[in-house]
């Protein structure tokens, strides 16, 4: 089948369109909406703008939609618009979905594909999280945590990419404070910076991190490709 890929460049949507082409679909557009607020109901925000990076390593095209307000019905009418510029343009027959657990965002993003007739691929509903953080490091996924907002996470973790001892540390922490391993519930955010998908890895040139003493925010300021080993 022919998909869009619903993509954020975090570890979500990215194994999303992994796990859709190991079944054999096809991938020919991504498409990335970008909120400028940290508020959107729907979103993932961190360093949205280097999508475009992971999309040019993976070889495939981006439709982008800026999105001034955080309103939850500009931000779905916005995503409309996407998917159909997606059908007239690529000929999708459906859209891939990284959601795990938000029956809200499902439910929003099952309507709108049954509205244009597509079908909707979600490969990570309801997977189990330490089976899932395990299966990201066995698949070779390399991944940042770009910002954090919950009890248990400091700003030690901005930054960091997660490694066999980090997960076994966010296990641990996970036990003492009860936030979602795979930070479905907006604990944390994330940036893929190499996979499997991707001909080159991305490298950060430069950063910043800003913390107010519960939330926090690792901010790509430059990056760029480099060549797989």
């Amino acid at each position: 089948m022919k998909l869009a890929a619903l993509f954020s460049g975090g570890k979500d949507s990215t194994y999303a369109i992994h796990l859709a082409k190991k079944l054999s679909h096809s991938v020919d557009v991504l498409l990335t909406l970008y909120p400028h607020s940290d508020d959107s109901h729907l979103l993932h925000h961190p360093n949205i703008k280097f999508t475009k990076l992971q999309s040019e390593s993976m070889n495939i095209p981006q439709l982008i939609e800026e999105i001034p307000s955080v309103d939850t019905e500009t931000e779905f009418k916005k995503l409309e618009n996407l998917i159909i510029s997606a059908k007239e343009n690529y000929s999708i027959e459906g859209i891939v979905h990284g959601g795990i657990l938000s029956n809200f965002q499902k439910d929003n993003f099952s309507s709108i594909c049954k509205k244009h007739n597509l079908e909707i691929i979600s490969p990570l509903w309801n997977k189990n999280p330490e089976l899932y953080m395990q299966e990201l490091l066995k698949e070779n996924f390399e991944y940042i945590i770009s910002s954090v907002s919950c009890d248990g996470l400091d700003d030690s973790w901005l930054g960091q990419t997660i490694n066999k001892n980090r997960l076994e540390n966010l296990e641990k922490l996970q036990t003492k404070f009860g936030f979602n391993l795979n930070f479905e519930g907006g604990e944390a955010e994330t940036f893929v910076i190499n996979c499997p998908l991707f001909k080159k890895s991305l490298f950060i040139q430069d950063s910043r991190t800003e913390w107010d003493g519960y939330r926090g925010r690792f901010e790509i300021l430059e990056m760029k490709l480099k060549d797989n080993a």
